[in-house]
């Protein structure tokens, strides 16, 4: 590793640091790092102070560093896979179908048993199949097309199917399933419990191990199918191990934090422009640190006083304005 990485990666992992403590101070209650670490080594700390760190902030920031890296890897994958800098999970509809998943779990609540929905594992395995239908589909018409453009309409058309699906369960299902539904859409951090966690980080783990097991071949998929196959690199295996990757990082962050948008899409920029490589050995921590950073700052802005913004509507203002600016780049 040249020493110009090794400092931004040190810069970086002192940041996320910094902005998960900050994260942890700021809130329409505010509390000091003092008291943080009081409560966390148990030395004389408030009881009101340690139940909200505890149980509500702690939970809701460690949720923000699994997101922003899921989101940013799965992104950084896809963007490589179809060689397409503008592709991430929830352009080819990974979102979408996640969202159907999720749909309905939740609109056929009632024929439901209350354990299975309450315990979070209906909502991730829906989540789950429903994105990785999605991707599959895209991977297979994958084989049918060679061009980028048009493989990324198909994903908007795939995407396009499960909206309507949404919207047709929707039509049939009582407001208050709609209410929860739609609340879900509007994507929220502070809906991961310890329970949920007990789900959430080993689906995330799994998806992220998968990725840095896979990152020779991705590097060999940025060379050419062609060159790939020059490696031994199994074409078909590669995609089929990318497919489930992604289908578990998209799939299982939205599953419990509704869609965050631009994530995906952002990060991975963001990452190749600090250090400047297309080597998948520096780019993936590089987005597991970029995307939790990035997302910790959304998270804490908004928190401001007095209510509390919606995460889709903070970290649009963030991607937005990359994707604009890779586009007029690139031209």
């Amino acid at each position: 590793m040249k020493s110009r990485h090794f400092v931004i990666f040190l810069t970086l992992s002192f940041l996320t640091l910094g902005l998960f403590l900050a994260d942890l101070a700021w809130g329409s209650i505010p509390v000091s790092i003092r008291e943080i670490f009081s409560v966390f080594f148990g030395k004389g700390a408030d009881a009101i102070n340690s139940e909200i760190l505890l149980n509500f902030r702690l939970p809701k920031a460690i949720t923000a560093i699994l997101a922003g890296a899921s989101l940013s890897v799965a992104g950084l994958m896809m963007q490589t896979l179809f060689r397409n800098p503008l592709a991430d999970p929830f352009i080819l509809g990974v979102s979408s179908g996640a969202s159907l998943g999720v749909a309905i779990v939740m609109m056929a609540a009632t024929l439901l048993p209350v354990a299975f929905i309450s315990s979070g594992w209906a909502l991730i395995v829906a989540a789950i199949i429903g994105a990785s239908i999605v991707l599959l589909l895209v991977v297979g018409v994958s084989f049918k097309v060679n061009n980028a453009i048009t493989l990324l309409i198909v994903g908007i058309m795939f995407g396009s199917i499960a909206g309507s699906l949404v919207s047709v369960l929707q039509n049939f299902s009582n407001p208050d399933a709609i209410k929860l539904f739609v609340m879900w859409t509007f994507g929220s951090l502070s809906a991961v419990t310890w329970n949920y966690m007990q789900v959430l980080l080993p689906v995330v783990l799994i998806g992220i191990g998968m990725a840095f097991f896979l990152q020779k071949r991705l590097d060999g998929l940025l060379l050419g199918e062609n060159y790939a196959r020059g490696l031994g690199i199994s074409i078909q295996q590669t995609r089929f191990l990318i497919v489930i990757a992604s289908g578990l990082l998209a799939g299982g962050i939205t599953a419990f934090t509704g869609p965050i948008a631009f994530v995906g899409v952002a990060i991975p920029h963001i990452a190749r422009g600090l250090f400047r490589t297309s080597s998948h050995k520096i780019l993936l921590p590089a987005t597991v640190l970029c995307g939790a950073s990035l997302l910790l700052i959304c998270d804490i802005i908004t928190q401001i006083p007095t209510y509390t913004l919606p995460i889709n509507t903070v970290s649009a203002l963030f991607g937005a304005p990359i994707i604009i600016w890779i586009i007029l780049k690139r031209k």
